[in-house]
């Protein structure tokens, strides 16, 4: 695998940073901005609007820039939004930040995702992908536990100072690795990217990278008051469940990277029966601590594993599109990151937190229901 692929995982490592570290550090800006906790609340949420809009709008610039300079354009962009965040008083400013860094993160990920499978071998899509994934579970295992840690000693405005200078090397190895022009599979143009995307085949894809990701985060959002409440676990292990977490999306993101290229149907297949026993078995025994403990590191491992896998399986698919495939394939999880969690609240104002994985079991179960379902279509023709 390429250095510079590593590298460009080394930046997806701090922007994925910046995207979880607010949960640690919401009550210390609410305090200091002179704001209530639900409305510190809303920098999450802009934050995840700004993904899901940015992702299949920002990659078009990949259509007149090169590559290398798209992604050092989100970079800069991405850094300068920590900066002005760091040192902004103001509220309203901070959260106009947050959507200009999710716009950034966005556009970044998914340039580096078609660059990341572009400087890799052939046929290593999956090894590229599950890289460049790698970097968002480091951050959950390190960055996420850090930037609190960092908000604890320092202040809040610390971990921002802290992601921004992680970024500086980001944007040297962009300007040194990554060549000023990546080939493209295809030079269709805008129209053409867009009429390559309607391809059944990659529809469903998408489809089903959204279900699997909306049933990790329904769960994942909802996890500390879930071990909390349901399985008895004091808050004190929190921090380290989370990383346990983590460690285990990175198991699953490498053991994708391995396999996915190879056996990329064996894997989702297995993979997604699998995630909808463990999200009923946590269901089932959420009030074992050690069973808790046990699916949490096995959950995240499945989940990024079939989903590292999905997003591989879409840059396979997507020919015809070099550069809008990775913006719509970061759309799908994002779209699926938001509404695992509405989903998830809907569920726990009606039968409380135990339920939460009930509903990430069913929506796992609606991704193989429709990857069934087009396989015997497909079957019949």
């Amino acid at each position: 695998m390429p250095f510079a692929v590593y590298l460009l995982g080394l930046a997806v490592f701090a922007q994925g940073t910046s995207e979880f570290m607010l949960s640690g550090l919401m009550p210390a800006i609410a305090r200091d901005l002179g704001v209530s906790i639900p409305a510190a609340g809303l920098l999450t949420s802009a934050f995840a609007a700004g993904m899901v809009v940015g992702a299949p709008l920002l990659p078009v610039l990949g259509l007149r820039l090169s590559r290398r300079a798209a992604l050092l354009a989100f970079l800069a962009a991405f850094l300068l939004a920590h900066v002005v965040g760091a040192a902004t008083s103001s509220y309203g400013v901070l959260l106009a930040t947050r959507v200009v860094a999710a716009l950034a993160n966005a556009g970044f990920l998914a340039v580096a995702l078609v660059t990341a499978v572009d400087l890799a071998p052939v046929d290593a899509k999956a090894r590229a992908t599950s890289v460049l994934l790698g970097g968002v579970t480091v951050a959950c295992v390190a960055g996420v536990p850090g930037g609190a840690l960092l908000g604890e000693v320092w202040g809040w405005r610390s971990a921002f100072w802290a992601v921004a200078v992680a970024l500086v090397p980001a944007v040297v190895a962009v300007l040194t690795s990554v060549p000023a022009s990546a080939p493209s599979a295809a030079g269709l143009g805008l129209r053409g990217e867009v009429r390559a995307l309607r391809r059944p085949r990659l529809l469903v894809l998408l489809l089903l990278g959204a279900l699997v990701n909306g049933a990790t985060f329904c769960t994942f959002t909802y996890l500390a008051p879930l071990l909390t409440g349901v399985a008895g676990l004091g808050a004190g292990w929190m921090p380290a469940l989370l990383a346990l977490f983590g460690l285990g999306s990175f198991a699953g993101v490498t053991v994708s990277g391995r396999f996915g290229d190879r056996r990329p149907v064996r894997l989702l297949a297995a993979g997604g029966i699998a995630l909808v026993a463990g999200w009923a078995a946590f269901a089932a025994t959420a009030q074992a601590p050690a069973w808790a403990v046990v699916l949490v590191f096995v959950q995240g491992a499945l989940s990024f594993g079939v989903g590292s896998t999905l997003v591989s399986q879409v840059l396979y698919a997507a020919t015809g599109a070099p550069t809008l495939a990775g913006g719509f394939a970061t759309a799908a999880l994002n779209v699926g990151a938001t509404a695992g969690p509405w989903l998830g609240g809907l569920s726990i104002a009606s039968f409380g937190f135990r339920s939460v994985p009930w509903v990430s079991a069913a929506l796992v179960t609606c991704a193989l229901a429709v990857a069934g379902t087009t396989y015997l279509i497909a079957a019949r023709r």
